[in-house]
């Protein structure tokens, strides 16, 4: 979907930089992304640099794959994309986190999100003439990954830059419309991906609820980690 513009800077690969293996994983929250380090290590990993980012290149029974993340925030986690593209990904996984908006999903459950409705400042600036969707084939292998192990919901996400003006209208609003969770990335990374013309799906872990009358953090409990631990090694794992 990419066409020839006149933007001055571009993503590019230089000569140092690696050449990334097609499929890998982008970790958005830092417990992730610390975890995916230790177990990068541990299955010896290159690490290169990236940003303010980590990113490892696993070669593991002949298939190798990258890690990269943190990348929290829409634009942080655009840039990170971009230059994960250029060096040749071309099938990601993303893994983070989203508030529920329904009682279909609670604390410690997945969203495999389906596509996204955008309140953050990014994906304007990647014009597209459809709605772009995640990839039905990293979708569907994301649940059965997922599936055995985790309750997994299926459905749109919402999008913010805001965290702190989620207002009690709008995720009443958003939840009657059947938008499942709200983040802070997915929308922009989705509109990228379809301007890059690669593959892109998600895997949210559910890290509190706002349907309820007062919000329902969840992120700090002790359930909720070992969630996290295990969300992490089983994409590790299986990927």
């Amino acid at each position: 979907m990419s066409s020839s513009n006149d933007c001055i800077i571009n993503p590019e690969r230089s000569g140092k930089e690696p050449q990334l293996p097609e499929n890998g994983m982008l970790l958005i929250n830092p417990p992730e992304a610390a975890q995916g380090m230790r177990i990068a290590r541990q299955r010896k990993g290159r690490r290169f640099f990236l940003y303010n980012s980590n990113l490892f290149v696993i070669n593991q029974d002949s298939a190798p794959y990258f890690m990269a993340g943190p990348a929290m925030g829409a634009s942080v986690a655009v840039i990170t994309l971009e230059k994960l593209i250029a060096l040749g990904a071309r099938n990601i996984y993303v893994l983070g986190w989203c508030g529920s908006l329904t009682s279909k999903l609670r604390t410690g459950d997945i969203l495999l999100p389906t596509w996204g409705v955008s309140e953050e400042g990014t994906s304007a600036h990647y014009p597209l003439s459809f709605r772009p969707e995640s990839s039905s084939g990293l979708h569907c292998r994301l649940s059965n990954i997922f599936s055995t192990v985790f309750k997994v919901g299926k459905g749109p996400i919402w999008t913010t830059d805001a965290p702190y003006r989620e207002t009690r209208e709008k995720v009443n609003k958003y939840g009657s419309q059947g938008i499942m969770a709200v983040d802070m990335e997915f929308s922009a990374l989705l509109t990228v991906a379809a301007f890059r013309n690669v593959r892109l799906a998600g895997a949210m872990l559910v890290s509190d609820e706002l349907y309820h009358s007062v919000w329902q953090p969840g992120f700090k409990s002790k359930k909720f980690r070992e969630h996290s631990r295990n969300f992490l090694r089983l994409l590790f794992d299986n990927l």
